[in-house]
């Protein structure tokens, strides 16, 4: 009896640029800085994307450009969290102390600070002048290219 075997990878799509964003600007405001630079029309969710039961949620703003075919996001990749710490500090009254945690939601890129994620079906977005207008932009430190394909946590992305 011969066995099959079906690949869930192959049905998914990775037709989409990812642009890595360093920046230290909240998250409205740099939306607010790239519908400006961009002239996109990016609004906030009302969901955030939520993992691992509420341990980390990240803000999401999305405009779907349905003239060109294009779906833009704007991912947060670092939530911070504060927790009460589990120590003990063998008193009755103490106060427990709180830590501040921080998760990603793309594991292997911890120092970026956001995602700009862009889906293309008829691929007309050019990459080099989005870049050349996002390193315009003052409050942006850094930005660049990363390819989805080598990015191990890329099931986190899709939304």
């Amino acid at each position: 009896m011969a066995l099959h075997k079906l690949q869930v990878d192959d049905f998914y799509d990775d037709s989409y640029k990812l642009i890595a964003i360093h920046c230290r600007l909240e998250d409205y405001r740099l939306a607010y800085l790239l519908n400006k630079h961009l002239e996109l029309k990016l609004a906030r969710q009302e969901k955030d994307i939520d993992f691992k039961y509420l341990e980390s949620s990240y803000s999401i703003f999305e405009w779907d450009n349905e003239t060109e075919y294009i779906q833009w996001n704007l991912i947060s990749n670092v939530c911070k969290k504060e927790e009460v710490s589990l120590s003990s500090s063998g008193t009755l009254f103490d106060k427990p102390e709180k830590v501040l945690k921080t998760f990603n939601l793309i594991t292997e890129f911890k120092k970026v600070d956001f995602f700009l994620k862009i889906s293309d079906e008829i691929n007309n977005v050019q990459e080099k002048l989005i870049l050349n207008k996002l390193q315009a932009i003052p409050q942006i430190i850094t930005s660049y290219t990363v390819n989805p394909l080598q990015i191990k946590s890329k099931d986190n992305l899709i939304f």
